[in-house]
This record gives C-alpha cells, sequence and structure tokens, in this order.
C-alpha cells in the first residue's frame, strides 16, 4: 500500500481563494463587508501580499469581490460559483475551513460487495485519506474510482482535491453526485488524530459521482467528527 502525505498540495493563492470562497459562503464574510488592507490581510494569513492578490483576482474573476481603486476590496456574495471544493459539503460549525487532505493509502482492490454500482470495471482505485478543515482532523474518507478510468495511479500524484486530479491528471470530469446523509461506525482503519474511537457514532456520508455523461464513475463513504463538523448543502439566498 502507497502511504503518506501527498506531496501536491494546491498553490497558497490557491488555497487562500478557496479559504475566502467557502468563508463567503458561511457568510462568515458578508455580502458588501470591505475586507483589510491587502499588506494587513497577508500578514494576518502569513503569506506575501503578491500571492494574496493573485487569490483576491480569482475571487474577483468569480464575480465575488469588487476591487475598487483607492477604497478597498469588499465581497460580493453570490450562489453557483465554481470552485475547487464546489463539492465539499463538510464544514466547520463555526463556518467554513480551508479543506487539506492527508492520504493514507491508495491500492487497486476489487469493488466492495456492498457498493452500489459504478463504472464497468469489477476493480477500482482506493483512497483513503484524513480530511482537515481549517487544520482540524473533521473525517476519514474511503473514496473508490472505477478501475477502468485509470490503468495507474501513483500516491506521490494525487492532489490534495481529488476532482482536481481526476480532471488534470485523468481526463475524468465529475459533474454531479448524489449524497446520502446519516450516522454509521468509525471503521477500523480509523487514524488515531480522528476523534472519533472505533466504533464510536459518527456523521456519514455516502456519495455516487457522475462523469458528464451522467455515467456513475465514483463511490465513496465519509465519517466526519459530528462534535466539529456539520454537513450543509445551500440553496439559494434568503
Amino acid at each position: 500500500m502507497a502511504r503518506g502525505r501527498s506531496s501536491a498540495a494546491l498553490p497558497k493563492h490557491a488555497q487562500i481563494s478557496e479559504m475566502l470562497i467557502r468563508d463567503i459562503a458561511a457568510g462568515r464574510l458578508a455580502d458588501g463587508a470591505r475586507l483589510p488592507p491587502e499588506r494587513e490581510m497577508a500578514e494576518q494569513l502569513g503569506i506575501a501580499v503578491g500571492t494574496l492578490r493573485k487569490a483576491l483576482e480569482a475571487l474577483a474573476t468569480k464575480g465575488l469581490l469588487d476591487r475598487v481603486q483607492g477604497s478597498g476590496n469588499y465581497v460580493r456574495a453570490r450562489d453557483g460559483v465554481a470552485s475547487i471544493y464546489s463539492m465539499l459539503r463538510l464544514e466547520l460549525k463555526a463556518g467554513g475551513g480551508l479543506p487539506t487532505a492527508e492520504l493514507l493509502g491508495v491500492e487497486r482492490l476489487a469493488k466492495p460487495a456492498d457498493a452500489p454500482a459504478f463504472g464497468p470495471s469489477p476493480e477500482g482505485w482506493r483512497f483513503r485519506r484524513l480530511r482537515f478543515l481549517g487544520g482540524v482532523p473533521a473525517a476519514m474518507e474511503e473514496i473508490w474510482l472505477d478501475g477502468a478510468q485509470a490503468a495507474h495511479v501513483a500516491a506521490q500524484d494525487v492532489l490534495e482535491s481529488l476532482y482536481l486530479f481526476y480532471r488534470e491528471r485523468l481526463g475524468l470530469v465529475i459533474l454531479s453526485a448524489e449524497d446520502r446523509v446519516g450516522f454509521a461506525p468509525v471503521p477500523a482503519w480509523r487514524d488515531p488524530r480522528f476523534p472519533p474511537e472505533v466504533g464510536d457514532t459518527a456523521g456519514y456520508v455516502e456519495r455516487i459521482a457522475r462523469d458528464k455523461a451522467g455515467t456513475p464513475v465514483e463511490y465513496s463513504r465519509t465519517w466526519f467528527d459530528a462534535e466539529t463538523v456539520t454537513y450543509i448543502n445551500r440553496i439559494g439566498r434568503g
């Protein structure tokens, strides 16, 4: 089994833009709010001003920021914004939280007998990860990609965002997904940093993800710490 942290983390400016997108969606950054001056904000985030400007430019391109010369940067909240983590529905209870992930292992195996049908191959690539939100261990993820989608997967090539990895390395675009949310016992392969113990009841999400043609190509199951994390799906703005 390939183990260890993925070396292919998102660029820092992309991490910051994703964090801000999630904070805007969660209401932590309100519509019309003026962001701190760029130098002050960069210092707060521990990044270079140039890195912050790249992140802010990405937000402006998505229509989430008005950059007013001589006045500052103003939040413009809106729905349906495409982002790297637009399909990630887990958030810290306080709202938002920058998503990162540590790859615990990737293997090609026979698909689990209890999984719904997804893809033509009898085998799949199984990714096991520890998910963090804002640096907090938040969820255990087991993701199965249909084996027909890739002949080989190297752990060192896997990105923190699997959907970005699929798109950039495999040419596979995940366009839609169906989630079923409930509760389930934490599995035996639990990482010791995940707060609930093996067998404890945790929040649970099963997902079937589909490609552009509507074909199911991925099945995943996620156990999340309901003490610190919530599953949320926003519909419209009221």
